[in-house]
């Protein structure tokens, strides 16, 4: 999954320096420019992606600079994707909502490639105030933190092999490390480790039919 959507694209693609007419490129996109009254500077873009009138992207604009997208893509009245830019217009992150509440609650960040690296899921839907970190290679989910307390510290780690959980591990006394640890084969729990020692390794096992 790539970060630019359609939507993004034609909006900073309106705005491109390259454009002969700027003003009619925009027009013919169906994006109509809002201007601040005192200053005349640009700070808003709308756009009806879908030309069915009814305007479904909105980009706050610093002048040229886009700061952030707000679409509604299915036009049921609530928002369910955010794009943040950088000071050099690029894209670093992508929200979305996963209650499908017109917040977002959980942020997509891209790597190199373009493809997602990591979510950060706010169970709050406040960016300020993370408490799931998920990580992301080519095969999909392999890794995540999560803080289960709201003590902002992380107390649950977790292990995917091709998106499907293998291993979670919790951290019960607040030290910091993990002291249970169950083991997943399958999607089906076989095992339980307990009394994790300074190194990490528990002592206590059992096997789970």
């Amino acid at each position: 999954m790539r970060y630019m959507s359609a939507c993004g694209g034609l909006l900073l693609a309106a705005l491109a320096g390259g454009c002969s007419n700027p003003a009619k490129a925009r027009a013919e996109a169906g994006i109509r420019p809002i201007y601040d009254a005192g200053t005349g500077r640009l700070k808003e873009l709308t756009l009806d992606s879908n030309r069915d009138g009814r305007i479904d992207t909105w980009t706050e604009m610093d002048g040229a600079r886009p700061i952030k997208t707000r679409m509604d893509r299915n036009e049921d009245g609530r928002l369910d994707r955010w794009e943040y830019y950088d000071t050099s217009s690029k894209l670093v992150k992508v929200g979305f909502s996963r209650k499908d509440d017109g917040s977002p609650d959980a942020w997509a960040f891209s790597g190199a490639d373009g493809k997602i690296e990591k979510v950060e899921i706010s169970s709050g839907g406040d960016e300020k105030t993370i408490d799931r970190w998920e990580h992301y290679d080519a095969s999909g989910l392999v890794a995540a933190e999560e803080d289960t307390n709201a003590d902002a510290a992380v107390d649950k780690w977790e292990s995917y092999r091709a998106g499907v959980l293998t291993s979670a591990a919790f951290d019960e006394d607040r030290d910091g490390k993990a002291d249970r640890r169950l083991t997943y084969e399958d999607g089906a729990l076989v095992s339980i480790e307990t009394d994790a020692d300074h190194s990490g390794r528990f002592a206590g096992r059992v096997a789970v039919r």
